[in-house]
């Protein structure tokens, strides 16, 4: 039986289905393989840059309009998404998820699965790790532990840009 044959007896879900993972696969490479190129990290504008990138590279113009609309079609599921990936981390070593979406009012330091609560000393080298201990507040007095969870706020001067 040829590869057509197999094709024709395929459900189409399952076609959408595979086109669907293979979609999310690429999207979700592209997004880490290219977030850490826009400078400042952990920034509304590495976010922009990013999606202008992007916009550019699908072959739109750089003007306004083009861009609106660029942004429009993803809809906001997928943006959020793609959001998520642009602005989260895993720090296998750490045994950390470190989620630092400038538009929350807080960064989220969560144990990744298996891995125990993190103490704060931990916390605060994992985020040297990854470039973020210039813009949270480092007074440790304020950060919170709940369930396991550390909730860090942003530095003030750091979410308006």
């Amino acid at each position: 039986m040829t590869l057509k044959d197999r094709m024709t007896f395929m459900d189409k879900s399952q076609q959408t289905s595979i086109q669907a993972k293979a979609f999310d696969f690429a999207l979700t490479e592209l997004v880490r393989s290219h977030r850490e190129s826009f400078q400042p990290l952990w920034s509304v504008d590495s976010w922009v840059k990013f999606l202008i990138w992007m916009a550019l590279n699908c072959g739109l113009s750089g003007e306004q309009a083009s861009l609106e609309l660029f942004a429009e079609s993803f809809g906001p599921v997928l943006t959020r998404r793609m959001r998520k990936i642009f602005f989260e981390r895993n720090l296998d070593q750490f045994s950390l998820c470190v989620m630092a979406d400038p538009s929350e009012s807080d960064i989220l330091l969560i144990p990744l699965e298996g891995g125990s609560s993190i103490q704060f000393a931990d916390a605060a080298k994992a985020l040297i790790t990854i470039g973020l201990n210039n813009v949270i507040e480092q007074n440790q007095e304020i950060w919170k532990l709940n369930d396991g969870i550390i909730t860090i706020p942003w530095k003030s001067s750091e979410r308006e840009s």
